[in-house]
Parts: C-alpha cells; sequence; structure tokens
C-alpha cells in the first residue's frame, strides 16, 4: 500500500471520529474507535506496540510504545490536548527514526476541528543513518 493513500485514509478516519464524537475524551477512547474504524477499512492495524533498543551495550526491553502502527509502515500517536507541545513532534520523530520508518501522524483529538490538531511528521534520514550505531532498536513488529 502507498504511504499516501493510507496517511489520506487515517486522515479521513479521524476527521469523521472527530466530527461524531467531538472533542474531550480520554486518547485511549479515540485510539480504540480509531483502530477498529482504520481495521474495518482494511488496513493492519497494531495497537500499544512496544519498542525496545539498545544503548551502548544495554538493553531496553519495552521502553516506549507507539499509539498505533499502521500497515507495519505509519506510526500514529494520539493526543487530547487543548494545544500541542513541541516535544510531541519530537518524540514522533524520534520513534521513527529508532524504527527506520518514513512517515508518523500526530493527531490531537483536543481541537476544537480536527484540520487544526493534525500534524504529519516525516523522517529525513535514510533507514542506515536513522540511528547511530550505538543506538539500535529491537521491536517486535521486524529488526
Amino acid at each position: 500500500m502507498e504511504i499516501e493513500r493510507i496517511t489520506a485514509e487515517i486522515v479521513d478516519a479521524a476527521v469523521r471520529l472527530h466530527r461524531e464524537l467531538g472533542p474531550g475524551l480520554l486518547e485511549s477512547v479515540y485510539e480504540r474507535v480509531l483502530a477498529a474504524s482504520l481495521s474495518r477499512a482494511g488496513l493492519q492495524i497494531d495497537r500499544q506496540v512496544p519498542v525496545s533498543f539498545e544503548f551502548e551495550g544495554m538493553r531496553f526491553d519495552d521502553a516506549f510504545r507507539v499509539d498505533l502502527l499502521v500497515e507495519k509502515s505509519i506510526v500514529v500517536e494520539l493526543k487530547s490536548t487543548m494545544q500541542l507541545a513541541p516535544v510531541y513532534g519530537k518524540q514522533v520523530l524520534t520513534y521513527l527514526r529508532l524504527m527506520n520508518l518514513e512517515v508518523g501522524l500526530l493527531l490531537n483529538f483536543g481541537q476544537a476541528t480536527m484540520k487544526e490538531g493534525i500534524r504529519r511528521i516525516v523522517n529525513s534520514h535514510p533507514p542506515s543513518h536513522s540511528a547511530s550505531p550505538r543506538l539500535r532498536v529491537k521491536s517486535e513488529f521486524g529488526e
């Protein structure tokens, strides 16, 4: 599946979800409903994907979790807050780099409209240079 088409499907589903449920619910509610909606549309969805990594010879199991991993290629982080802090975008970019993925979406369901809450984040680092030799990611979906 093409990344642009998949991200468009994710955004469309998020907009529909926000329109129907509105802002103000817990992130976990939006995550569950969005995952079910995307799954029903035929996309492969993994929720709360644990990711481990190694740093300077030390292993950190399940160091972080990605809210949604769509088609094993797109990270989707969900928030439900009045305003996104800059750190959230950096968090998604770090996830993309550690996982050697190209595209992520940061979706904030706390805004008045979903259009205000969508950020597309692109990892411009080639996979071979995405993590230093001292920092290697291990996850249950690949590597």
